[in-house]
């Protein structure tokens, strides 16, 4: 029998929450479907082209490089929003992408090697692929710096649209697609780490390493108070940027040192949560129960609320709205803004460029994918998964063509000059928009349509009522 609802918080007035709860449960269930975070990063990104070409388009300018200063005693730093976003709150992002790969690596799709297979195999040979064809069509020094721009597939709206095709997808398809975009990011890590940082100064690596060593203390001191951990972590960011290390590779960092084993998990939560609730309850008829003696069981469950999940579960599902619909749309804001008037094919350079990125990512992408999938399944080093068929491969390989974030993310550090620039995010924004109709479009011919458990019941029940 389930307990009944509890009664609201005193001084509620009744009339105001009915309303606010009115409004706020359409927002809810729109957060938790899982292409959400997709649409709101496509939005975010058409804002920022519409008023990057705009009468207001110096507004945007100045708001990307307005400057924002923290000063503690005598030390200032002082940096513009641009950066703030896509070198500060974008550590966030890899933090996130950090405690993923973490969690594959530990019980996921990458935890055994015959799992990981055919995953490693398609994104290696999804990041190959476009990476020649963009150094193909782009011959000249100063251009070929940008080849890593088309190796990275966008999780996030590549997912989004599997989600829009629903049941036709199974499973083991959708899990193949996440487990090649985490390794994909993985090698997007790498190619920024080893590729686009600058000349490494030593001194700054011991700073960043001096944070990593406080992380390990803390750990072994049995800190699990996730905020204990922003100092060492401020260090270890501080530390790479003044490395010349790109400082979001701290992000990556820290997830990957994020402890994977819970403490308490469910039955010691279950047993502790217990025992404080038969405290509590034989303490109600005694008149020594004092708030003292409450607030240490109210610790004590919190402790055991907190620990029930493993560190690299819980930190995950805290930050991940706030990175999918924060962060996310907030970076899309910052760097979609591309100025049509700057861009143009007529310079050689620019042309080379956006060819490169648009058929990299295009063509490429699903070429290395499918390519790789098949001579590796050929040889006998992997086999596709249950449930997945070719034409399920040749869909992943389309949809890993959109290459938003991580993309854009790497145009910015491949290239200082601005047209070569804008030509770059043209050509990512263009080839993951047509990557992704292709992608629903394919779907909806290539994987046959799977009706819902119980969808003919609900059809003749919808019947019987409009009958009536």
């Amino acid at each position: 029998m389930d307990a009944p609802p509890a009664p609201p918080p005193p001084e509620t007035w009744p009339a105001a929450r009915r309303i606010a709860a009115r409004v706020i449960a359409p927002l809810e269930r729109f957060l938790r479907v899982e292409a959400a975070s997709g649409i709101v990063l496509l939005g975010a990104a058409i804002v920022g082209l519409c008023w990057a070409n705009s009468p207001w388009a110096h507004a945007y300018e100045a708001w990307l490089h307005t400057k924002v200063a923290v000063a503690v005693g005598g030390a200032v730093f002082e940096q513009d929003v641009h950066f703030l976003i896509n070198d500060g709150l974008m550590t966030i992002f890899f933090f996130v992408v950090g405690l993923e790969i973490r969690r594959e690596i530990h019980e996921g799709e990458l935890s055994e090697a015959k799992k990981a297979a055919l995953p490693v195999a398609a994104a290696l040979g999804g990041m190959l692929v476009p990476a020649l064809i963009y150094l193909a069509l782009n011959d000249q020094p100063g251009l070929r710096r940008g080849w890593g721009v088309p190796v990275a597939t966008d999780i996030a709206f590549a997912v989004g649209v599997l989600t829009l095709l629903g049941k036709r997808v199974p499973p083991a398809l959708r899990v193949l697609l996440l487990a090649l975009a985490i390794i994909d990011d993985i090698g997007a890590i790498v190619v920024i780490a080893v590729f686009y940082s600058d000349g490494i100064a030593v001194p700054g690596l011991l700073v960043a390493f001096a944070g990593v060593l406080g992380v390990g203390l803390f750990q072994r001191l049995g800190v699990r108070q996730a905020a204990a951990y922003v100092a060492p972590g401020a260090v270890v960011w501080a530390g790479l940027l003044s490395a010349g290390v790109h400082p979001t590779i701290g992000g990556v960092i820290l997830g990957l040192l994020t402890p994977v084993r819970a403490w308490f998990g469910s039955q010691g939560f279950v047993g502790a949560a217990r025992a404080a609730v038969d405290e509590v309850e034989a303490q109600q008829g005694r008149s020594d129960a004092d708030t003292h003696a409450l607030l240490k069981l109210l610790r004590d469950i919190r402790t055991a609320n907190r620990e029930a999940l493993a560190p690299v579960v819980r930190i995950q599902a805290v930050l991940h709205p706030w990175v999918a619909f924060g962060i996310m749309p907030l970076f899309a804001l910052a760097n979609a803004g591309v100025s049509l008037g700057g861009f143009s094919t007529d310079d050689p350079g620019s042309r080379a460029v956006f060819t490169g990125v648009l058929v990299g990512l295009l063509v490429g992408k699903p070429i290395g994918i499918v390519l790789a999938s098949v001579a590796t399944v050929k040889v006998g080093v992997c086999a596709l998964p249950r449930g997945v068929s070719w034409r399920g491969v040749a869909l992943v390989g389309l949809v890993g063509g959109i290459g938003f974030t991580m993309a854009i993310f790497i145009a910015g550090l491949a290239f200082d000059d601005a047209a070569l620039l804008a030509s770059a995010k043209m050509g990512i924004m263009l080839a993951s928009a047509l990557a992704a109709v292709v992608g629903f479009a394919a779907g909806q011919l290539l994987l046959p349509a799977r009706p819902e458990p119980g969808a003919a019941a609900t059809v003749q029940d919808a019947e019987r009522a409009v009958d009536r």
